[in-house]
């Protein structure tokens, strides 16, 4: 199969789910593709629920995981409201706003549980109520479990790829838990790569006066050095780390244009800052203390400091700190000051239909991934479920191997295949 056909869908959903009347209405975006070949078939449905979060469905280009998957399903790749073609938000939706609180009432409303039902009424309005099977990745999985806590009857199969969620923590655990991944990872850089610590500490002197400046205007600190470790997680992100610094300083000794551009986009909130924002708030259920759980992980471990030596990179948390770094982050930064200072939030899983789940699901986990801790994953008791573990693969494992991935998990859902041991 070398190409796809694709239908467009648009559904109005209530931005607020539980008060329908209070922000109004979003439009939702989806992207429906099927081989060209079974264009006419009655093929059972997909649906791909992204990463993130904040994240749009992925732009398709042909083969990868998409190709195997429309050997068996029709495809829907849903744009997360917010996000993509869902009535994207940016700082010019939230500078709306008449103040902060409104504006974070607003945007609490982006969780998975507004996700999982916005999925709900394009299953019942475009597919006539239709059962479909999803495919979870990463925060995608997340989804999948608040799915299957609300709606199993709407579901044949879930697949999931480095997305359990740890449904049984709260965001301190999953901090406390990602920032030894994290280290692990430096280790492992420093290992593969000795040459990289002088670099950054030579940066990072370069940066210490606060004159540095990139080329949108935006100040270059250390702290922003430190977020180049975000790839950390993927296949090759600690090599791309090391090819980046590779060039990083002039035959002077000065900062490159082109590391100064590397770093805007890889470190940039610009096409995603849904992402920084509900960093946090995806974790969050019940009462819960007031405060920002990965700055205060993160002030637990002095190896991390922008002072320290060698310098240790940052993962995926964000900090207080890049709502006023971040130019695309500035707009929100009230808003997410009182996001943080909330105590209550509601429940996204049902433990209990959880453990008692009769769909069948399937997911792969990696034992090095920095972004979904192994342990906290397993840690939540889901019926039906086989988990293949693997360090085969990281986080990235369905984009750079999902023709591989995708089969085994088919099999292993529909009884064909078993792992042994969790």
């Amino acid at each position: 199969m070398t190409g796809f056909t694709v239908r467009e869908h648009r559904v109005q959903v209530p931005v607020d789910w539980s008060a329908p009347e209070r922000f109004g209405s979003i439009e939702v975006f989806a992207r429906e593709l099927v081989d060209p070949e079974k264009a006419s078939d009655d093929l059972p449905l997909l649906l791909f629920l992204q990463g993130g979060p904040g994240g749009q469905g992925p732009r398709p280009l042909g083969g990868g995981w998409i190709g195997t998957a429309l050997e068996k399903y029709r495809v829907i790749l849903l744009d997360q409201r917010g996000t993509g073609r869902s009535s994207p938000v940016d700082g010019r939706v939230v500078g709306g706003f008449d103040d902060a609180a409104q504006a974070a009432d607003y945007l609490a409303c982006f969780r998975g549980d507004a996700i999982v039902a916005d999925a709900e009424h394009l299953r019942r309005t475009v597919y006539g109520g239709r059962q479909w099977a999803t495919l979870g990745q990463s925060y995608g999985g997340f989804l999948t479990l608040t799915y299957l806590s609300r709606h199993p009857s709407a579901l044949t199969r879930c697949f999931v790829t480095g997305g359990l969620p740890p449904a049984t923590t709260d965001a301190e655990g999953v901090y406390a838990a990602t920032y030894r991944r994290q280290a692990a990872r430096n280790r492992e850089h420093a290992r593969l790569h000795p040459s990289d610590a002088a670099v950054l500490a030579r940066i990072a002197d370069l940066l210490s006066d606060g004159s540095v400046t990139l080329p949108t205007g935006e100040p270059f600190t250390v702290e922003r050095l430190q977020q180049l470790g975000q790839p950390f997680g993927m296949s090759t992100g600690l090599d791309e780390v090391h090819w980046l610094l590779d060039t990083a300083l002039t035959p002077a000794g000065q900062l490159s244009d082109a590391f100064l551009g590397a770093v805007v986009r890889e470190t940039g909130f610009d096409d995603g800052p849904l992402y920084a924002v509900l960093q946090e708030v995806i974790y969050h259920q019940g009462e819960r203390e007031p405060g920002w759980a990965a700055q205060a992980e993160h002030d637990r471990w002095p190896s991390f400091a922008a002072s320290a030596r060698p310098l240790q990179l940052t993962g995926e948390v964000v900090l207080p700190w890049m709502y006023e770094q971040h130019r695309a982050l500035r707009p929100f930064r009230a808003a997410a000051e009182e996001l943080a200072a909330r105590t209550r939030w509601p429940a996204l899983y049902d433990l209990a239909a959880l453990a008692a789940n009769e769909v069948p699901v399937a997911a792969v986990q990696y034992y090095d991934d920095p972004y979904v801790d192994l342990d906290l994953a397993l840690a939540t008791d889901v019926g039906n479920l086989q988990v293949w573990i693997t360090n085969e693969h990281l986080h990235d494992g369905l984009r750079v191997a999902g023709d591989a991935i995708l089969p085994r998990l088919f099999d292993l859902a529909a009884g064909k295949a078993r792992v042994t041991g969790r």
